[in-house]
């Protein structure tokens, strides 16, 4: 069972949020996290973001993926209407940084990224959105607008016992390196994206 191992205030560019550390053993390097906008309402339906690591597109800015713009979009949203980022250590959709990157030379090749996830015997995608129902039941969240354009994290919300009062969509235009990444979000994982050309 996971816990709270530490919480601070911590002010970014953003605005300021309350981060919580939740993981079986303090001494966990990579703890899962809750950020809280310190204007969040509990007593009404929570904004929620379910967000997996991506260490190339939120560090470094990787245009392969929207992922470090979809985290500063979340970061904004909540600060503005109040809410909660679930930060979950799922790297590379939870294949890890090294087979991320063994995946990106494939794609290099002319796989799009499940191709390349399966040819290196891996699954498509090996989230678990389990650990976030956790943590929101931790922090005893009842109802939530969930900010997302993944049916499968509103799938994990529908089979828990929080009630999913809406889906806010998240959606950042395309650039010319992302689009076929996003079109593969769409076609094979149903992602629920507009056209985006452009």
């Amino acid at each position: 069972m996971i816990k709270i191992q530490a919480e601070a205030n911590v002010p970014t560019e953003h605005g300021s949020f309350r981060m919580i550390a939740f993981s079986e053993n303090e001494n966990d390097w990579m703890p899962h996290m809750a950020i809280v906008a310190e204007n969040t309402d509990f007593s009404k339906p929570v904004n929620v973001r379910f967000h997996s690591e991506c260490i190339t597109g939120e560090v470094f800015h990787s245009k392969k993926c929207e992922c470090g713009q979809q985290l500063d979009a979340a970061m904004k949203y909540t600060h503005e209407h109040g809410g909660i980022i679930i930060y979950l250590r799922q790297e590379g959709r939870n294949i890890g940084i090294i087979n991320k990157l063994k995946a990106y030379s494939l794609q290099e090749k002319g796989l799009d990224t499940v191709q390349a996830n399966l040819e290196l015997g891996l699954p498509a995608d090996d989230r678990n959105f389990g650990v976030a129902i956790e943590i929101l039941n931790l922090l005893d969240v009842k109802d939530i607008n969930l900010l997302t354009n993944n049916p499968e994290k509103v799938k994990y919300v529908v089979n828990s016992n929080i009630n999913l009062n809406s889906r806010v969509p998240l959606q950042i235009p395309a650039n010319e390196m992302s689009k076929g990444y996003l079109k593969t979000k769409k076609d094979f994982f149903g992602h629920l994206l507009d056209d985006n050309d452009n």
